[in-house]
């Protein structure tokens, strides 16, 4: 789950980490007054969830109450595109006004989860502002990391350790070793899978702040924080997305034009893989789960066809603890209610597949039956080409 910048330096805050002074607003009126509160000048920054916001001109710098007039009004309501939003880009509704600072230098300080190591990385770049994907591919050397025992914690001589590596100034250094004690206690304690600041800054006033700052939280964590859950904002989410949540199903649409329902995770990642092998292009992964109902799959064809893009679909299922009968008295339930006008390939294996296969084959809807992963995909391939 991902949450807004504003958001996020809130959480940040709570743990010692230091911040610039600011606030939402969601309207013109509100950014200017809180703007005059920090003396006429001011950040005019657009929340969205998505990266790249300054490059993309989500983020105004107003030197006086006119600008910050000016910027709001140009920025709310705007779709921002940024190279992390895709074409379609992210309508602002939201502003967060923020003092103006003193920047003399920016770095990099993120952590994540370490999948090979199982444990969680502090990483950290003295060419802060940039992509750090950008950093890795060009100057990998200028990346520093420390990877963090999960019995202990991050230590002080750890986060030191960063702090002189990517040339924090002497006497800001234990400034920083604060801040990075205190991210890492947040990411520990919200169950955050990335925590990202970008750029972290050293102030002419010497501070050291957070400039810019990115939690995503770990959904399978969230049913322990109701907290987080209050930050969500259905505005940013793919609206498929929720409505697949709401019935157990798995969803992420994607840019292609075949639509792919089914169960299990490996068999979705492979069935998209293969679409891809024969020329196709999938539409979506969506795991229907282990136990799917008819009902469950009703609602799968539905969300997938929400989709204008889709020209034909594509269901690959396996049926061991699920039933391949099941499975088929959902798809001829699903075609017949929703109207279906486009091409239908379906691959069972499994448990009573026969007679799924019977229940497809007796229905009278013009269903393609499929003797294999391959065959399934040559199939649906050419029919939507």
């Amino acid at each position: 789950m991902n949450i807004h910048e504003y958001q996020g330096k809130a959480i940040l805050k709570e743990y010692g980490v230091a911040v610039p002074r600011g606030r939402v607003a969601f309207s013109v009126e509100e950014a200017v007054q809180i703007a005059e509160e920090l003396g006429g000048r001011a950040v005019v920054k657009a929340q969205i969830h998505a990266g790249g916001r300054g490059k993309a001109g989500g983020v105004k710098v107003a030197k006086s109450l006119d600008e910050v007039r000016r910027y709001a009004g140009e920025l709310l309501g705007m779709t921002l595109v940024t190279h992390q939003t895709g074409p379609e880009g992210k309508v602002v509704k939201r502003l967060l006004i923020e003092e103006l600072t003193d920047i003399q230098k920016e770095y990099y300080i993120g952590l994540v989860v370490d999948r090979a190591s199982g444990r969680v990385v502090m990483m950290a770049s003295e060419e802060g502002g940039t992509e750090i994907e950008e950093v890795a591919a060009k100057t990998p050397e200028k990346i520093v990391r420390e990877t963090i025992d999960p019995a202990v914690g991050l230590q002080p001589f750890q986060a030191r350790k960063l702090a002189f590596a990517i040339h924090i100034p002497k006497p800001l250094v234990n400034q920083a070793v604060q801040f990075m004690m205190g991210l890492y206690q947040a990411f520990v304690d919200k169950d955050c899978s990335v925590a990202e600041i970008n750029p972290l800054v050293v102030t002419g006033d010497g501070k050291v702040l957070a400039l810019d700052a990115k939690l995503n939280f770990d959904s399978n964590a969230l049913f322990r924080h109701p907290e987080l859950l209050e930050l969500r904002d259905p505005d940013e989410e793919d609206p498929r997305e929720q409505q697949a949540a709401q019935f157990g199903l798995s969803y992420i649409a994607l840019d292609g034009n075949i639509g792919c329902m089914v169960n299990g995770a490996g068999l979705a990642m492979a069935t998209m893989d293969i679409i891809k092998y024969y020329g196709g292009e999938p539409a979506n992964f969506l795991d229907v789960g282990g136990g799917a109902s008819a009902e469950k799959v009703t609602e799968a064809f539905k969300i997938i066809l929400q989709d204008s893009k889709v020209k034909g679909i594509l269901v690959n299922i396996f049926g061991g603890i699920m039933k391949c009968d099941v499975i088929a008295t959902g798809v001829v339930e699903a075609a017949k209610q929703i109207g279906l006008d486009r091409p239908l390939v379906v691959r069972l294996e499994g448990t009573n597949v026969e007679l799924g296969k019977k229940i497809l084959e007796e229905s009278g809807l013009r269903i393609v039956p499929a003797d294999s992963m391959a065959d399934a995909a040559q199939k649906i391939v050419s029919l939507v080409k």
